[in-house]
């Protein structure tokens, strides 16, 4: 097999036209393989992963684009040109249309003169200059890209708390607004509960599993990773929450994210308790407490405020408030417990390997199994900085990969979008011979793959045949976010992963903790 590469020097595509011509070179005659990615340093050790680095992709710069393909040498020649061809008519937009395509954020305004919100997902270095303009508008903002500074963070907020509006982000990848799902939002029923989260597949999993429950959504706000960070001082946290208390078709809350800075958390939490609205806080990992904040006797018994380890639970929780007036703990009957099943492990076969597309869903189940296991479970975006991965490219012990954090989205897809990275990364952990479980999370909705499983379930039933030929039987263990009404059918999904062999839980917390059955000892 030979690769050959070329190298276009500081050019530019977004990630999705880059997919796109991947996936169409990889089809041409005489390639086996085809990637062109931005020449970040985590994207040439994917394609060295992949056996597609060269010497001249070696040395490209982070600006630069790699056209990498390998295959029969009389045809990447070919195949080469033939990218370079579909990137220039990408780029072009293909064929022309009469219909108005504006170019820019006064130029959008100009033609929806009433619009109040805008959308922005446009390389980093450039977003901060977008959201700027958006927000001299005076419109909200969905601000979809990352790779924004912490710096233009801060001052975008700021400035959007003092004219009354909202910077949902940077990272933001979800928000429901009127009933509109944005970015990788579902299909969901309008109901009471509002929900303002820093997580976006956090927010997915919460009101999904709400829809399941009977009960639907009024507003979803995205806030940004970042936002409850001390630097930032969840201004859109408070933002959001403030904006939900004072809306009349709100008639619960829930507050989403992963620890934030105690004295943010107080902040939060006196804002909660300043209204009669019942809020239900859930700040995954922090073991019930944050040191000095949810120890004290206000905080922990402010009425009307009740707080959740995980996602599930949170769901939950708020789904049987609506249905009584009070909180009640969920019964052992609704909260989905491991399935009897347990595989026939070999010697040595021993770990768990978790691949995430939802940053939020691989930290929700690392806290799982901190409760029910023994042994670390090791991450590149661990719960506690001593279990960080040292490589997140090759996994070692019990591992935990979100494959959307930004040292694999530069340059390339999220994988909600884009399943390349997480097969190939499957395809790895399947054939080391210590693996006895893998976990998935299936993401649904807008804007996500419009259909996942067509894609996962022949790789899954490829690793799964191969551990048998070797002697070992795999467990693939997944969860679906999502519902029926999303575009890609959550029955469907569930469906096509389960004859595959896939062991579908209801919840990823609950698929967690059927992994962690099979590995505990």
């Amino acid at each position: 097999m030979t690769v050959k590469s070329l190298i276009k020097r500081s050019e530019y595509h977004d990630s999705v036209t880059l997919m796109l011509v991947a996936r169409e070179v990889s089809h041409l005659p005489g390639v086996r393989d085809a990637s062109v990615i931005m020449a970040t340093e985590a994207n040439k050790g994917l394609l060295k992963s992949a056996g597609l680095l060269t010497p001249e992709a070696e040395a490209a710069s982070a600006n630069d684009l790699i056209i990498a393909v390998s295959g029969e040498e009389t045809e990447l020649e070919q195949a080469l040109t033939e990218a370079e061809q579909l990137l220039s008519k990408k780029q072009s937009g293909g064929a022309q249309s009469n219909e108005f395509h504006p170019k820019t954020t006064r130029g959008a305004v100009n033609a929806n003169p009433t619009s109040n919100l805008a959308v922005i997902s446009v390389a980093g270095r450039y977003a901060a200059d977008e959201a700027w303009n958006a927000l001299h508008r005076g419109l909200h903002v969905l601000l979809f890209s990352d790779n924004v500074s912490l710096e233009d963070e801060i001052t975008l907020k700021r400035f959007a708390v003092q004219h009354g509006l909202l910077l949902m982000g940077p990272g933001a990848g979800t928000a429901i607004i009127n009933g509109t799902a944005l970015g990788f939002a579902n299909a969901l029923p309008r109901g009471p509960v509002g929900i303002v989260s820093a997580a976006g597949t956090g927010l997915q999993e919460v009101s999904s599993l709400l829809a399941k429950q009977g009960v639907g959504i009024s507003q979803g706000i995205g806030t940004g990773g970042r936002d409850l960070q001390e630097a930032v001082g969840g201004l859109m946290m408070l933002a959001g929450l403030k904006a939900l208390q004072n809306d009349p078709d709100t008639h619960l809350i829930v507050l989403v994210s992963k620890p934030p800075a105690a004295s943010i958390a107080a902040r939060v939490l006196d804002q909660a308790a300043a209204s009669q609205k019942p809020t239900l806080v859930c700040f995954l990992g922090i073991r019930d407490q944050i040191p000095g904040v949810l120890n004290d006797a206000k905080h922990r018994q402010t009425p009307g405020v009740s707080f959740a380890k995980t996602l599930e639970e949170a769901a939950l929780l708020a789904a049987g408030y609506m249905k009584t007036g009070k909180w009640v703990t969920p019964s052992a009957s609704i909260v989905e417990q491991p399935p009897a099943h347990k595989p026939k492990l070999q010697t040595g076969q021993q770990f768990l390997r978790g691949l995430f597309s939802g940053g939020t869903l691989c930290y929700e189940a690392q806290v799982v199994w901190r409760e029910l296991l023994k042994e670390p479970v090791f991450s590149n975006a661990p719960l506690d900085e001593a279990l960080r991965m040292p490589d997140s490219l090759h996994s070692q012990g019990n591992c935990a990969v979100d494959l959307g954090e930004e040292e694999f989205t530069v340059g390339r897809p999220h994988p909600m979008i884009d399943n390349d990275l997480r097969i190939r990364r499957l395809l790895q952990e399947a054939r080391d011979p210590q693996t006895a479980v893998i976990m998935l999370d299936v993401v649904l909705g807008y804007g996500a793959h419009p259909d996942p499983a067509a894609e996962l379930a022949p790789a899954i039933r490829q690793v799964c045949q191969e551990a048998l030929d070797g002697g070992r039987e795999l467990s693939v263990i997944a969860s679906v976010t999502g519902t029926q009404g999303d575009p890609q059918g959550l029955n469907r999904q569930v469906g096509a992963l389960e004859e595959a062999g896939v062991i579908v839980c209801g919840s990823n917390a609950a698929a967690a903790r059927a992994v962690a059955d099979i590995v505990k000892r």
